[in-house]
């Protein structure tokens, strides 16, 4: 089988294409290795997969229609796609919102435009997000719910793609299936994300920012859980006219301080709190209905934090030893 994997040297992606590596498959991974944080880690990533045999790699950008298009041509033997490119951060939609419409809007249309005229294609997974859920108090979050009313530009972007996704399967009967991921952490992870701010803060010696007192809570769910999910819808695909839209978590709801709290023994170190106000664009509590992704294909997360924060902040810390650290401050 020949997968087509965008973002192939981002968080997710790294690990998905070394467990599909590590099947057998062949991997065609597409990056361009966009600057909005250190590329050095996305450089280290890649490495680590072009040391296999099966893995190719693509430097184009999916919102580039004639670059994109032209892999029909070049690979014609694709039978799967996962797409999980794309420009994320919440509050980072608040300064650049452009980058959002580029890869998140005309990026999925661009990777469902090449899916239909690829001629062995059985099944498109894309990645969208928890945040579609915007305001939503209802919890746990199910697919049911309500998902139109988002508070960031990040979600609404994120919605778009499930919707254009919709019209395709009915449109063109392209199996799909939906992802929306809630709150992914473990090693490798993004500079920009809140184990990544928090572990880097308290080791510098520098506050971290708690809203409301770290009563915020969130479905924090280790990359090896997601992983295992992603690879069992891969392999179940959608009817080409029913989109799939599935919740993938942990199914359970942690306090922020809670998870810094675990975060503070594991790096043997005390952090410096300072509290302030929840912004507009954060929501309360995430908490992840994962009901239909067990029925499909048996996903079950067995990482609490208790373990899956121990193993990210022995990877941190090694990687902050190499000194190919990322910058400090990010949007």
């Amino acid at each position: 089988m020949t997968v087509l994997l965008t973002g192939a040297a981002g968080f997710i992606g790294m690990h998905a294409a070394e467990a599909l590596l590590a099947r057998g498959e062949r991997v065609v991974g597409i990056d361009t290795l966009t600057p909005y944080y250190d590329t050095a880690l996305k450089r280290a990533r890649l490495a680590r997969l072009q040391a296999h045999a099966g893995f190719t790699h693509r430097a184009v950008d999916v919102s580039d229609r004639e670059a994109m298009l032209a892999l029909a041509e070049s690979e014609p033997g694709v039978t799967r796609i996962l797409h999980l490119a794309a420009q994320p951060g919440v509050r980072h939609s608040l300064v650049d919102p452009f980058a959002y419409v580029d890869a998140n809007v005309m990026g999925h249309l661009v990777v469902l435009e090449l899916a239909r005229r690829l001629p062995k294609l059985e099944h498109l997974v894309y990645a969208s997000s928890s945040s579609v859920y915007g305001g939503n108090t209802k919890l746990p979050f199910a697919e049911s719910d309500r998902a139109d009313q988002p508070v960031s530009l990040y979600a609404a972007t994120k919605r778009a793609g499930e919707l254009m996704s919709a019209a395709y399967a009915h449109l063109f009967g392209l199996p799909q299936t939906g992802l929306r991921f809630f709150t992914v952490y473990g090693p490798w992870g993004r500079p920009d994300m809140a184990p990544w701010l928090f572990a880097d803060a308290i080791l510098g010696g520098r506050p971290i920012t708690l809203y409301e007192g770290g009563r915020l809570k969130r479905d924090f769910t280790f990359v090896a859980d997601i992983v295992q999910g992603i690879l069992g819808c891969l392999d179940r695909p959608a009817t080409g006219d029913a989109p799939r839209v599935l919740n993938i978590g942990n199914h359970r709801s942690e306090l922020v301080a809670r998870f810094v709290a675990v975060l503070e023994e594991a790096l043997g170190t005390r952090a410096i709190i300072q509290d302030a106000p929840r912004p507009a664009t954060e929501v309360s509590e995430t908490f992840a209905d994962v009901d239909a992704i067990a029925a499909l294909a048996g996903y079950a997360p067995t990482t609490p934090i208790e373990v899956g924060i121990p193993r990210f902040a022995e990877w941190f810390v090694d990687w902050r030893k190499r000194g190919v650290d990322a910058p400090g401050a990010y949007p």
